[in-house]
């Protein structure tokens, strides 16, 4: 029998954490019954495991008391971070004790798992260095800040790379507990977790629920001005050479500048803007596509479409009849 271990941090914890580790207990627990049912084999041992014998959440409405501690952990087999505080800045003290555990684990065979912002502690260890990983989109820009030798893959759901599972945010963790229950069971138990759980199976992207705000936290006055420009005038037609200008910046240091503060090139920053005004519009106007094209500033219907299904994941027809309910079809 494999063995399952739950992670419980202490503290920093956002309230996302309790439903991610008492999902991971409950559908675990559930593919175990199936798949014993099935196979009169029980796949994992599982534990909630934690640096403490109790564990308080929500402002202390809520408490978890691990069944061990991580030093009564001698060998696992597959390790589950849940989410930690959305706001993340340094790795709480409490805490630190995870990392050379989870080090130690992964070096002797234990596959990884993080949640949303459990990618934190993951990052923490090092495993992440040189690897893809997938976090919430709202997180994307602060996790960069903070350990920018990790490629972050915003647009993924799930990577899984040299036995590291990462997740996108929210409620997302689901979608990966059912793909690690088809990777360590079968395909059976998986499909069948996912009609009692009705959580959808094979789920890639969450493109279409990114927000696109720019990031202004960067300190550099002038691309501020520059991203405030953009923002308010993005329906018009805007020369980045002119734009340059305008803040008597020559192109290529303009474009560094841009690239460094927001990591997005100026003209990418244009697009993200443009197409974040279309998502409103197509959700809440009853406005026709071409209508919203020209709305934000493009003329060329298949560019725009490119630019939209590039972003969102979607096209625009796509994306208005999942959002807007009312829109004419």
């Amino acid at each position: 029998m494999k063995h399952l271990t739950i992670l419980v941090p202490e503290v920093q914890t956002g309230p996302n954490t309790l439903s991610c580790i008492v999902g991971t207990y409950h559908i675990f627990t559930e593919a175990n019954r199936y798949y014993h049912q099935h196979h009169d084999k029980t796949m994992f041992k599982i534990e909630l495991v934690g640096l403490s014998k109790q564990s308080v959440f929500l402002n202390g409405l809520l408490a978890v008391m691990p069944q061990k501690e991580i030093t009564d952990i001698i060998k696992t087999d597959l390790i589950v971070i849940p989410a930690v505080a959305p706001n993340f800045t340094m790795l709480d003290t409490k805490n630190t004790p995870f990392l050379d555990w989870i080090r130690n684990q992964y070096t002797h065979g234990a596959n990884v798992a993080s949640m949303c912002t459990g990618a934190y502690i993951l990052a923490s260890t090092g495993l992440l260095e040189n690897k893809n990983c997938s976090i919430h989109w709202s997180a994307e820009t602060n996790f960069k800040q903070l350990f920018p030798g990790v490629t972050m893959k915003t647009d993924s759901i799930i990577t899984d790379e040299e036995g590291i599972c990462t997740n996108g945010g929210g409620y997302s963790f689901l979608h990966l507990l059912i793909y690690l229950v088809e990777k360590y069971y079968d395909r059976p138990t998986a499909i069948y977790c996912s009609k009692i759980f009705q959580i959808d199976l094979d789920r890639q992207q969450q493109s279409d629920f990114v927000i696109f705000n720019g990031q202004k936290r960067h300190g550099d006055e002038m691309i501020i001005k520059a991203q405030e420009y953009i923002e308010h005038n993005f329906a018009e037609k805007i020369s980045i050479q002119q734009l340059s200008e305008r803040f008597t910046v020559g192109r290529r240091n303009f474009d560094r500048r841009f690239i460094k503060a927001t990591g997005n090139t100026p003209i990418e920053y244009l697009q993200r803007v443009k197409i974040e005004s279309a998502k409103k519009e197509l959700e809440i106007s009853g406005k026709t596509v071409n209508e919203v094209m020209y709305k934000v500033g493009y003329s060329d219907s298949k560019a725009f479409r490119e630019i939209f299904r590039k972003v969102t994941g979607l096209s625009p027809l796509a994306y208005r009849n999942k959002y807007n309910k009312s829109a004419v079809k």
